[in-house]
């Protein structure tokens, strides 16, 4: 996890406590809305993956009333205080990272699977 955060803190241009928490609720998104087994396939290739998926999703009661999907994705990460040219950042990053984990066609799989998500890519 820590070699994912300093490359998407750097990469994108944020504070890595912010990368940590993106990481957390982006791939938290993917299990609920991705293809199941290739997300579980990209999450077990992260170490602490599991724990920032779990803090992401100890955010308080915002996070359930905005419901689920890309927008309520988007509205929590600019919440964090990131753009969205940081989000498009973020997002292309954390592909290339998840690509180079478990490869372009598995990658490639959860992008297409995952409503809303291959705009980002």
């Amino acid at each position: 996890m820590d070699e994912l955060v300093g490359q998407l803190a750097a990469k994108a241009g944020i504070d890595s406590a912010v990368a940590e928490k993106t990481i957390g609720i982006v791939l938290g998104f993917l299990r609920n809305e991705g293809p199941s087994d290739k997300v579980q396939a990209l999450i077990d290739q992260i170490p602490g993956a599991e724990a920032a998926i779990a803090a992401s999703n100890n955010s308080g009661g915002l996070s359930r009333l905005m419901g689920g999907g890309l927008m309520a994705v988007g509205t929590r990460l600019m919440s964090l205080g990131l753009s969205m040219g940081e989000i498009q950042n973020v997002a292309r990053e954390l592909f290339k990272f998840g690509r180079d984990k478990i490869g372009a066609d598995q990658m490639g799989e959860i992008i297409s699977g995952t409503p809303g998500l291959s705009q980002f890519a």
